[in-house]
C-alpha cells in the first residue's frame, strides 16, 4: 500500500515541526516522490545529517509503504 502525501508530511512534521515540505508525485502513482525539505533543524548539518533525519521521521515506512523518495534539505 502506498503512502499520500499528506501522510508523509504528517510524519515529516511529526520530527520537524518548523519544516516548509513540497512534494511532487513523479509517476503518478502515489509511489515515486520528490521532496524539498526546509527547516532550522537543518542549519549547521552535512547533507547526510540532514537526510538521516528525514528518513527517521518516516518511521521504517522507506522502501515498504514509501517505495521511492528523493529528498532536497536546505537549512532557513
Amino acid at each position: 500500500m502506498a503512502l499520500a502525501i499528506e501522510e508523509i508530511k504528517k510524519l515529516i512534521i511529526s520530527s520537524i515541526p518548523d519544516a516548509i515540505i513540497e512534494i511532487k508525485d513523479l509517476m503518478g502513482d502515489n509511489n515515486h516522490y520528490a521532496a524539498k525539505i526546509t527547516s532550522k533543524m537543518f542549519n549547521g548539518k552535512s547533507k547526510i545529517e540532514q537526510h538521516k533525519l528525514v528518513y527517521k521521521s518516516l518511521q521504517g515506512k522507506m522502501g515498504n509503504e514509501l517505495h521511492a523518495l528523493s529528498i532536497t534539505t536546505e537549512g532557513k
